[in-house]
């Protein structure tokens, strides 16, 4: 009803003005929940791919990534696990992934300062600034029909006129391939900064 979607609008507009940095927001006539973060500037290690799909080129990616992590740096340091792998996707208009992403990992804290330079010189570190997103979480194993059916519902649920960024979103993993229930996946929204 006209009635509810005021409230869900008044509702979403003061979890995105609030003073939290992480808030929990739901629209009450569809029941998707989904949440407001911030996330301060930090190096990321990135590497990007152009011609192959999404689920073509994923697994080998992040598996780059892993391995620099792992120690294939100048300093053959372990630098220990990191959470999640984000996969920037530039949609076409119709919603269909184009064949460019970049799949990036945060530099672990300890080593923000002065990262290992990797061994593989199609990795690159990146020093990216903080940044608002709306996320929305959802389970199972993800490819890129699942991230795109979670795009589309978080769409939805914020409505067209919401300030977010429609070239680009990120499709986040928390989990190893190996997980095979309990997995955790997120699709990102990156705010429109006022």
């Amino acid at each position: 009803s006209v009635s509810d979607l005021k409230q869900g609008i008044t509702y979403l507009s003061t979890c995105v003005i609030g003073e939290s940095r992480f808030a929990s927001c739901s629209l009450p006539q569809d029941g998707v929940s989904y949440e407001v973060r911030r996330y301060d500037g930090a190096k990321y290690a990135s590497v990007s791919s152009e011609g192959r799909t999404f689920d073509q080129v994923m697994g080998e990616l992040v598996r780059k990534l892993l391995v620099y992590i792992g120690g294939s740096n100048d300093q053959g340091e372990a630098m220990g696990t990191t959470a999640p792998v984000i996969i920037t996707v530039y949609p076409r208009d119709d919603g269909v992934m184009s064949r460019r992403l970049v799949v990036s990992l945060r530099i672990p804290t300890n080593y923000q300062v002065s990262p290992p330079v990797p061994i593989d010189s199609a990795i690159r570190i990146e020093d990216r600034p903080g940044m608002t997103v709306y996320s929305l979480q959802f389970g199972g194993f993800a490819g890129e029909t699942e991230y795109r059916a979670e795009a589309s519902r978080l769409t939805k649920t914020l409505g067209e006129t919401a300030p977010f960024q429609r070239k680009q979103y990120f499709c986040c993993t928390y989990d190893p391939p190996m997980k095979p229930y309990g997995r955790r996946n997120e699709v990102w929204f990156l705010q429109e900064e006022p």
